[in-house]
């Protein structure tokens, strides 16, 4: 494995100056605050690109090494991020597959044009077996999208039978495939972005297709489905109306899908942006929180004891792919402004956790915004990836609400933002909190109110991700730039938590 090593034991300390901006955040904890579910920190594999083929799977006789064909180096990364779930096939690839294809020796099966991402051959050498092994391999919650757009409902109901079915005709296949018990299988989306590539459907259309398809989907023994309803684009509110109301009472989740992205036509470089760029693109992340907002007080006029989650199962930044890269593959470097987004929405998540159950990043692996690059038997960490890792406290804590006073900009396309984000949290006696500036020249003074906060003594640990230049990245054959690094410039005094905030940095503290 040729994964670049970080400078983990070096400590930044901030530098204050004279001026420099204020906030206060103050913790409101409740007994009543929900806990934030590990799924908010879920992952999305789509076959795209070189997410799956080369980023996870090589194949058990590459010279790559590899478990059963799983990248080693990449089974590792999964493990240290504690990867709650993973969704499989995708996107836009899952409503034209068919499962059928990915079973059985693996020379016997067919072989496709993936259509949608690049036009490349799919050999289907990873299929229900080679994704269904990875996840228990791993304690993953597998997540698996099924085929609305070109499949049948006997088809999904048949793939459902075999992933969960102790007896019975495809219990039978199964096992005749090498895989005698059944699967785990909690989480199936019925359909995909069925606005768009998945069949552009009415939500009219799509709520009595989703209750028919989720009829046949069935339990069986102990294994209880999650069923999830194909949901909105983004600002569409009219498709969570509808959906909920003709359909919701079927249904435990719902989707809703985010990008940054506002000209789909020109959506901009990933690595060579101005200022301007960078402060849109803030206020583009943290528009999540609108939208979070109006999709769920949709939801609360048909589901006021918030029964049915809402499910942000595609989200991050979406750039132009890198020069000399093919376009239908995705392939996009990630900077330290992709590590704020992240942190942004995270935030954003975590205090949305009454409605929020599981939001998944676009992708693990290759694409978009990643947690993760391979190159051959090389593998980089992302700055997103090191935000995840930093969250990782956060996952099944109870919410600690809180209130964040702090300068707002405005920026492009009328949108605001405020300097500083947060999201706090308590488990097992550690309350965490996890903060973001995204200014790129200015520290920010923190003080953070501890009253009635379940903290008990003064130590206080933490690690911030930040670099010097806002565009700096990680690559191969290169140190790493924007990694995790202790922070220790941070202390609690007559019960409040004192810091200064650096520049364009997320800190996570454990107190």
């Amino acid at each position: 494995m040729k994964r670049l090593l970080a400078f983990a034991f070096v400590p930044y300390m901030a530098f204050v100056a004279a001026g420099t901006e204020k906030a206060t955040i103050t913790l409101q904890p409740s007994g009543e605050a929900p806990v934030i579910a590990k799924e908010i920190y879920g992952q999305f594999t789509e076959h795209l690109g070189s997410c799956i083929y080369g980023g996870i799977w090589v194949g058990e006789d590459s010279p790559i090494p590899n478990t059963n064909g799983y990248r080693n180096d990449v089974l590792g990364a999964i493990r240290d991020l504690k990867v709650p779930v993973m969704r499989w096939p995708g996107g836009c690839f899952a409503d034209e597959y068919h499962w059928q294809d990915g079973i059985g020796p693996k020379e016997d099966r067919p072989r496709m044009v993936n259509s949608n991402w690049g036009g490349t051959v799919e050999d289907n050498s990873f299929g229900t077996h080679e994704f269904m092994n990875l996840c228990e391999m791993l304690g993953v919650e597998p997540y698996i999208s099924g085929n609305v757009g070109s499949g049948s409902v006997e088809e999904l109901a048949k793939w459902v039978e075999y992933m969960t079915a102790e007896d019975g005709p495809q219990a039978r296949r199964r096992k005749e495939n090498g895989r005698e018990k059944p699967w785990k299988l909690k989480y199936l989306g019925i359909g995909n972005e069925t606005w768009g590539c998945g069949g552009n459907m009415t939500p009219e259309y799509y709520s009595d297709i989703y209750r028919r398809y989720a009829t046949y989907s069935r339990n069986y023994g102990d294994n209880k489905l999650y069923k999830i309803g194909s949901g909105a684009d983004a600002y569409n509110t009219n498709w969570t109306d509808v959906c909920m109301k003709k359909a919701g009472s079927m249904m435990d989740g719902i989707s809703l899908h985010y990008y940054c992205v506002d000209n789909w036509s020109s959506k901009g470089s990933a690595r060579e942006f101005d200022n301007d760029d960078h402060y849109w693109l803030m206020g583009k992340a943290f528009d999540i929180d609108t939208l979070v907002s109006s999709h769920s007080e949709i939801m609360d006029k048909y589901d006021p004891e918030k029964r049915v989650g809402l499910l942000v199962d595609e989200w991050g930044t979406w750039w132009d792919v890198e020069p000399g890269t093919n376009p239908g593959h995705l392939y996009q470097q990630n900077t330290l402004r992709d590590a704020l987004v992240a942190a942004i929405s995270l935030n954003v998540f975590n205090n949305h956790a009454d409605r929020v159950r599981m939001a998944n990043i676009a992708q693990f692996a290759n694409v978009l915004q990643a947690m993760l690059l391979t190159r051959g038997d090389s593998m980089v960490l992302t700055p997103t990836y090191y935000v995840f890792k930093s969250y990782i406290p956060h996952q099944d804590a109870r919410l600690i609400p809180l209130k964040v006073d702090t300068r707002t900009l405005s920026v492009r396309k009328g949108r605001t933002v405020p300097l500083v984000t947060a999201s706090a949290s308590e488990k097992d006696g550690i309350t965490t909190i996890s903060m973001v500036n995204i200014s790129l020249d200015e520290p920010v003074e923190v003080t953070v109110n501890l009253d009635g906060a379940p903290v008990k003594g003064k130590k206080v640990e933490g690690n911030i991700i930040t670099s010097d230049d806002i565009h700096d990245y990680n690559d191969f054959g290169m140190d790493e730039k924007v990694t995790m690094r202790p922070f220790r410039d941070a202390r609690i005094k007559d019960g409040k938590l004192l810091l200064t905030l650096p520049a364009k940095s997320v800190v996570t503290l454990s107190l």
